[in-house]
């Protein structure tokens, strides 16, 4: 298949993973972004709060399949996937790639029955994730009080958001990838580009040619489709950065429908101690108290992060409030051919392949997204080959 001119819109985690799988793939990439990535500490808390990937945790922790929520089926082959990647690129980058692997424990006041079916040895899920990171059910004995009704552990991974980007961010400038930093309006938009275009896409102008490089294709990894998706919605959290250093991720279901977690950023970031889930919730603020609260809980379930002989309370380096850009249904990635005043804003039209809406997911199911993008990209292209060599 011929070089293809993509355009990538979004700098977060996925659309950098999709923007270097596709240059992977030999074509012409460039990444187009009102934010990119910048060390933690420079970003913005008010005015980058929509640049999601920032204020992620971000770990991975496994979403069973759930018939309530038929979206987990189709995410769960993403996360296998993306677990691979990342040990690959742990072992090749150890000490640069931002990532970290360690244990990861769950406790469950109120498991799902998708939870409970993992205690089957014969359950293929528990089977498979036995196999692939040695999961196992915790007994009753290792539960932190009798509340949790259903724990496990396995080795899974975190990262350090920023540390990550700026590793992928660089090896796709590396390898050939373009980076222009601009505000879009709409996808559209982005088909509509004139000035400079043969500069965008990374190809020499040529003075014996009045045609502009064209546009073969658009990534849309914006989170949030700008605003033109009724099915997404804005997921506020809430958490706290501490300088300590958990030695595992850990998660906690309340019974009331909170979440206590630890999300270890390594690379000397501290961890992240959370959180809240509120949808519809647009305040940039942290509140005190939800802060207090947080730390609380957390102490509660695992005291170990106290290693200190005597100390009470963790060194808060900063409270952290993002926005998930949630879809009712689950994250939509497919393809899309978008006519001439097609997206929302007008502008120009052609082939977007969409990727976005994933919630508080975006880490865990990067590289399975970013290995469906590719797969959608070059389906449409090939359909178009086909069909020019039909009219010959």
């Amino acid at each position: 298949m011929a070089q293809k001119n993509i355009v990538v819109v979004g700098a977060g985690v996925i659309g950098i993973s999709s923007a270097l799988l596709l240059r992977k793939a030999g074509h012409a990439v460039t990444i187009i972004a009102r934010d990119f990535p910048a060390p933690f500490e420079t970003i913005d808390p008010i005015n980058q709060i929509n640049y999601t990937s920032p204020w992620g945790g971000a770990h991975n922790r496994w979403v069973p399949p759930s018939p309530a929520q038929p979206h987990t089926a189709l995410e769960h082959p993403l996360s296998l996937s993306t677990y691979s990647h990342m040990k690959k690129l742990h072992s090749l980058h150890p000490q640069t790639a931002g990532i970290t692997f360690l244990p990861g424990i769950e406790y469950l006041e109120s498991p799902p029955p998708e939870y409970l079916s993992l205690s089957s040895p014969t359950d293929p899920v528990a089977r498979s994730l036995a196999s692939l990171c040695g999961f196992r059910v915790l007994p009753p004995s290792s539960h932190p009080d009798a509340k949790v009704k259903w724990a496990c552990e396995y080795e899974t991974y975190c990262v350090n958001p920023m540390v990550y980007l700026t590793f992928l961010l660089r090896r796709f400038f590396h390898q050939g990838g373009k980076i222009v930093r601009q505000e879009l309006r709409s996808i559209s938009e982005v088909f509509a580009l004139r000035p400079a275009e043969d500069l965008l896409l990374g190809q020499p102008s040529s003075s014996s040619s009045s045609q502009c490089a064209r546009i073969d294709a658009v990534v849309n990894a914006s989170g949030t489709n700008f605003g033109q998706d009724p099915d997404v919605f804005v997921t506020r959290g809430q958490t706290v950065l501490v300088a300590e250093e958990c030695d595992a991720t850990v998660t906690r279901q309340n019974s009331d429908g909170s979440w206590t977690f630890s999300v270890p950023r390594g690379f000397e970031g501290g961890t992240v101690i959370g959180g809240t889930k509120e949808v519809g919730n647009w305040d940039v603020k942290p509140d005190p108290k939800v802060r207090e609260e947080l730390l609380k809980k957390f102490g509660e379930t695992y005291p170990k992060i106290f290693k200190e002989g005597g100390k009470k309370e963790l060194t808060v380096l900063r409270d952290i409030v993002g926005r998930r850009p949630t879809r009712k249904g689950g994250p939509r990635i497919e393809g899309e051919v978008l006519d001439a005043q097609g997206g929302g804003g007008g502008g120009g039209g052609g082939f977007v392949m969409h990727a976005y809406g994933l919630g508080g997911r975006g880490y865990e199911l990067s590289w399975g997204v970013a290995e469906k993008v590719v797969e959608g990209v070059e389906k449409y292209f090939q359909g178009q080959e086909e069909e020019a060599k039909a009219k010959l």
